[in-house]
């Protein structure tokens, strides 16, 4: 039976919801999303694992930042664990939340026991390409006009920006669609008081010991498949593979290539 629930930590409210037995896993949420990126894995995972989700501070059902104070992701996550007694866990981190992910296993390698890394971004990286900073920021622009629900639509509309992230499963654009109204667009029109692990991740990621597995779907931008390369060489006891079809979003848009890939690899961890 699914448990749910807000855990007031750290001056904030995260809502997260919790399922199944054996060893802990926690799912996070990538950019503008929230836990039901995670829908194809919550209770599939739940059979083999005590799985949690959560939405982070800012997304979904969970508080916003308060506008000039500082907070981190990482420690907001380190003290929901705290508050449901997880001293470790294994993690899985989509995009965003794959840079959380490496964050707090940086910053604490005693709780993440494997690692799961979904597209993902990871702190200081600095080689952009032309097209995905353009892109973002027609994206902005857009948002600041029309408002994110808005700007999102007409984001999907477009045949190569929708493939990028739903890959060849074009059936998953109405669920993405629906994801994306969640949320607010707090990020796009305030100035974001979060702060990130410095020194970042990229010049760290040797710090990293456990077990990991860097996923990266075929069709994702360039951008993602050059972090994927990096986090490979970077990370020692780690393995990468691109899931073929799957778009930046694979647990979304490839979901049983992705819960065969995750699962297996976690049972051999």
């Amino acid at each position: 039976m699914v448990s749910k629930g807000f855990a007031e930590v750290n001056d904030t409210r995260l809502y997260y919801e919790r399922v199944g037995r054996g060893h802990p896993l926690v799912f996070i949420h990538g950019f503008t999303c929230n836990t039901k990126v995670w829908d194809d894995q919550f209770e599939v995972f739940a059979k083999h694992f005590k799985v949690m989700r959560y939405d982070m501070r800012g997304f979904g059902k969970s508080a916003l930042p308060t506008i000039g104070k500082e907070y981190s992701h990482t420690k907001d996550l380190k003290a929901l664990l705290n508050q449901l007694g997880i001293d470790c866990t294994y993690i899985i981190g989509s995009s965003m939340g794959g840079r959380i992910a490496l964050d707090f296993t940086i910053e604490y390698p005693e709780v993440t026991k494997a690692l799961i890394l979904v597209d993902s971004s990871v702190g200081g990286y600095q080689g952009w390409s032309k097209t995905s900073l353009k892109s973002e920021k027609s994206f902005g622009k857009k948002v600041k006009e029309k408002g994110f629900k808005a700007a999102i639509e007409d984001w999907l509309a477009k045949t190569p920006s929708s493939r990028r992230l739903a890959g060849e499963n074009p059936e998953v654009v109405p669920r993405l669609k629906q994801m994306y109204s969640d949320y607010s667009g707090w990020h796009f029109v305030n100035a974001d008081p979060c702060r990130y692990l410095n020194p970042p991740a990229i010049g760290r990621l040797q710090e990293i010991k456990v077990p990991t597995l860097i996923i990266v779907g075929e069709t994702d931008s360039r951008d993602s498949h050059r972090i994927a390369t990096i986090l490979k060489k970077k990370i020692r006891n780690s393995k990468r593979m691109t899931i073929k079809g799957a778009g930046h979003l694979p647990s979304m848009s490839a979901p049983s290539e992705f819960n065969e890939a995750v699962l297996s690899f976690l049972a051999n961890v």
